[in-house]
Order: C-alpha cells, then structure tokens, then sequence
C-alpha cells in the first residue's frame, strides 16, 4: 500500500480522508477575511488550508495583445486581461505568514501552490511541511525541479495533462531530488461539470503510476467528491469560502462552511464504509440472525403426525431448521409430541 505523509499526518487507503480547504483568492483583499476563512476552515473540521503564492509578474506580462485577455463566453472570468485577473487573486506574501500562524493555533497544516521560483524559496523561509503543483504549472519543469530541491513532499494536480506529461512531471520531480508524490485527479474547468470528471481515471491513476491519489474537485456540491473517496481518493481539495455571495475570482465554485462541514463528516462515513471484503455476518449482525426464517409448527402435533404444508411454516423468528428443509420435511413423521410455535429441529424428525 502507497503511503503518503504531510508532516506526521498519514494519508493513505486506512486512513480517513484528508480534506483541503483551498482560499485562493476567496479573501477577496482583506487579510482580516482571510483569517475568518481559516478560523471556519478549523470549525468544518478540514485538515489543511492551501493558498496560493504568486504575483500577477511572475505569471504574465502586463500587456493588451489577444493572447492576454480571455476570450470565452462560458468562462467566469471572460473578457478580462490576465494581469489584472491575477493582481485580484494574488494573496500578499506578508499575509502568508499570519495566516499559516493562524491555521498553526487552530491545528491546521497550512501550505500552498508557489507560481514561480522566488516564490518558492520564501515558502521555504516560511517552513511549509509540504507543495502543490497546480494544474496549469504541471508541465513547469523548472518550476517542478525547483520544488523538488527542497526535499519536501508535493501534492500535484493533473488537470488536462496526458498520460506523457504525468510521467513527465513526476520523473522529473524524482530526477531532481523528489521523493513523495500525491496526484489529484482535476479537471480545469470552472465550476466542472460532472459529466467531464471521469472518476475512474482515480483507480487507474494510482495502478499507472504507483501513488495515493485524490481529487481537486471544482464541482458544485459534495457528491461527487464522495464518490471520488469510494474509488480510491485518499484527498480531496475544494476551494473554500465564507459566503458565495459576497463575490470574488472563484466564489461560484467554492464551498461555503455548512456545505464543508458536510463534506468532512461524510467522507469519513464514506471511508469507514468501505471497510474490507466481507461476507456473512458482522460481529454487530449477530444478533439480527434471530430474525430470518425458519421451520416452526403452526399446529399442535401427536407422535407420528405428518409434517403437512398447513403445520409446517416457514417463519420468523429463526430458531428454527433453515427454510432449505421445508420440502424434505413434508410427509415426514415427527417423532414426538410438540406445540403450535415449536421451533423444528432435527430431534423432531423420525
């Protein structure tokens, strides 16, 4: 079995499930926001809270071409340049160091997605146990090789990447001096819709590759992220929000408290139900046995009597001889005297 550690936090097939709450640019500016998104982060129940490390620079040029705006009427976010887009959703770096203070007091692993090389050594300064590559950077291979030096372990997204670029990736985060990696099953679209999740690609994924796998899910609801958990998701990430109201880049597919304190409390119901290969009674199932059916009489009965379909039933409770015996029985003779509600057992039988 693949085990994957953040910290001294164990994630595998075992364990419950580790759920992330992703800020990204939920805080909507305001660091006081921020520090609520983390105090209901704690309140949900999650294990870790994800940011994101960025500047608008280290992620496009500041220019009007084409090429700099998006153009997709079903995008959330069509008609924006993409410099101003990321200065709205960058998260201050010197707010990092308060809020990762924060999620420490409410026993919360705090960690995040570095966008470029610079960003990744203040991280470091900052002693984040762990990484996630994002979706869009798999095919970063500097910016992979950069995390990769640092030694810690990396949680990567895999959204639209073949199957070539994933081997890609992870071989040259090993190359470079990675050790533990954890994939995400993602699909990049905003919010996705269930019909392009593909949850079978999670077993697969973790067969091909040899790693725990999870979910980064930007659907709406929890659904199917529990699913994800009954396929094999040992993680699963969803973007966070106080109230989808209150507006930002990503509150539309963002998950408000109540709906994560939900997801928290099922995927572990979902965890412990998958349980191991069962068959027959569970210990707790012992005493429900009294209930299935079996041979009883349904009339006083002398020595010698036939055993006919009218004193001869198959019943609750189940003390009797299995209803398997039923037909054998007919037109045999009991071989005592015995009571209507007797139960039949095999000393009855001449």
């Amino acid at each position: 079995m693949q085990t994957f550690y953040i910290g001294e936090n164990k994630i595998n097939l075992n364990s419950p499930p580790f759920i992330i709450a992703e800020m990204s640019a939920n805080h909507n500016q305001s660091l006081e926001r921020a520090l609520q998104i983390v105090d209901a982060a704690a309140q949900a129940g999650v294990q870790a809270v994800k940011l994101q490390t960025s500047t608008p620079d280290g992620l496009t040029l500041d220019i009007d071409s084409e090429d700099f705006v998006i153009n997709d009427p079903k995008s959330l976010w069509n008609g924006q340049r993409l410099y101003e887009l990321y200065q709205k959703a960058h998260t201050p770096w010197d707010w990092h160091e308060p809020i990762f203070k924060k999620c420490e007091e409410l026993g919360l692993i705090a960690f995040s997605t570095p966008f470029e090389e610079k960003a990744v050594d203040f991280l470091e300064s900052l002693n984040v146990p762990c990484y996630k590559i994002a979706s869009f950077e798999s095919t970063d291979l500097p910016l992979i090789k950069k995390v990769a030096s640092t030694g810690k372990p990396v949680i990567m997204s895999t959204g639209m990447a073949t199957v070539a670029e994933i081997d890609e990736a992870i071989r040259t985060f090993k190359y470079a001096g990675g050790t533990d990696v954890l994939l995400l099953k993602c699909t990049s679209t905003y919010p996705a819709s269930p019909d392009d999740i593909n949850l079978f690609t999670i077993p697969h994924m973790r067969e091909l590759f040899g790693t725990e796998v999870g979910l980064s899910d930007h659907t709406l609801g929890v659904g199917v992220a529990l699913a994800s958990i009954a396929l094999g998701a040992t993680v699963i990430e969803k973007h966070f929000t106080l109230c989808r109201s209150d507006g930002g880049v990503d509150s539309v597919f963002s998950m408000e408290p109540e709906e994560m304190r939900i997801l928290v409390e099922e995927s572990s119901r979902v965890r412990k139900a998958l349980g191991h290969i069962q068959y027959g009674p569970t210990e707790n199932e012992k005493e429900s046995l009294r209930f299935r059916r079996s041979l009883y009489l349904a009339e006083d009965m002398n020595n010698g009597d036939l055993f006919t379909s009218k004193n001869l039933r198959v019943i609750r409770p189940g003390y009797g001889l299995y209803p398997k015996y039923y037909e054998i029985l007919l037109n045999k003779r009991i071989n005592k005297s015995a009571k209507k509600g007797d139960p039949v057992t095999w000393d009855l039988i001449g």
